[in-house]
C-alpha cells in the first residue's frame, strides 16, 4: 500500500461522501479532532502506569471516541449512520464528578503546567475548545453529529478535571493566577461563612 495518493495536491480532499476542498471548515474540524487525538496519546506517554491506570484507561477510550467524532465530522452523506452517540458524553460527565471530588479544591484560576504531563492535557483541553469552534462554525453552514459538539464541550472540561489531578497524584500544586479573584468558591460555603 502506498502511503501517498496524489490526489490531493490540487488542494482537495476526500471526505465520506464526496470531497472538500482542505481548506473547508469541515476539514478544518475533523483535522483539528485529529490533532486533538495526537496530543492525547503524548499525554499518555507521560502517565505513569501504577499512579494513573484509571487516568491512561480513559484517555484510550477518549482516542477511539476521537476517531469517531472525526469519521462523523468528515461525513457529508447521509447514508451512514453517526458513530458518536449521548453514551459517550455521559461517561465523561461521571468522571469529571469523580475527578473534581478527588483534586484540592479549587478557588481561583490556574496556569497550566504545574507537572510535564499535566501541561500536555492542558494543551488537549485548548486544542478541544478549538475543535469545539470549528464544529460550531460548520453547523452554522451544514448538517452534522450534534453529539460531538456536546461531546468536544465536556471533553474539554475532562480534561481541564484530569489536569488538576495529576498534578494532585503527583504532589505537584496548582499554579494560581496571581491577579484571579476568587472565581470558583461554592455559594453554599459562601452562605455558611456568614
Amino acid at each position: 500500500m502506498k502511503l501517498y495518493t496524489r490526489t490531493g495536491d490540487e488542494g482537495k480532499t476526500s471526505v465520506i461522501g464526496g470531497r472538500l476542498d482542505k481548506d473547508h471548515v469541515r476539514v478544518e474540524a475533523y483535522g483539528t479532532v485529529d490533532e486533538l487525538n495526537s496530543f492525547v496519546g503524548l499525554a499518555v506517554t507521560q502517565l505513569d502506569a501504577k499512579i494513573f491506570a484509571d487516568i491512561l484507561a480513559e484517555l484510550e477510550k477518549i482516542q477511539h471516541e476521537l476517531f469517531d467524532c472525526g469519521g462523523d465530522l468528515a461525513m457529508i452523506s447521509t447514508k451512514y449512520p453517526y458513530k458518536a452517540a449521548d453514551e459517550m458524553v455521559t461517561f465523561l460527565e461521571e468522571r469529571i464528578d469523580q475527578y473534581i471530588v478527588e483534586a484540592p479544591e479549587l478557588e481561583r484560576f490556574i496556569l497550566p503546567g504545574g507537572s510535564q504531563a499535566s501541561a500536555t492535557v492542558h494543551i488537549c483541553r485548548t486544542v478541544t475548545r478549538r475543535a469545539e469552534r470549528l464544529v460550531v462554525q460548520l453547523q452554522k453552514l451544514d448538517e452534522t453529529n450534534p453529539v460531538v459538539l456536546k461531546y468536544l464541550n465536556r471533553l474539554s472540561d475532562y480534561f481541564f478535571a484530569i489536569a488538576r489531578v495529576i498534578n494532585h497524584r503527583l504532589g505537584v500544586k496548582d499554579v494560581e493566577y496571581e491577579r484571579s479573584a476568587l472565581v470558583f468558591r461554592d455559594p453554599k460555603s459562601k452562605k455558611e461563612s456568614n
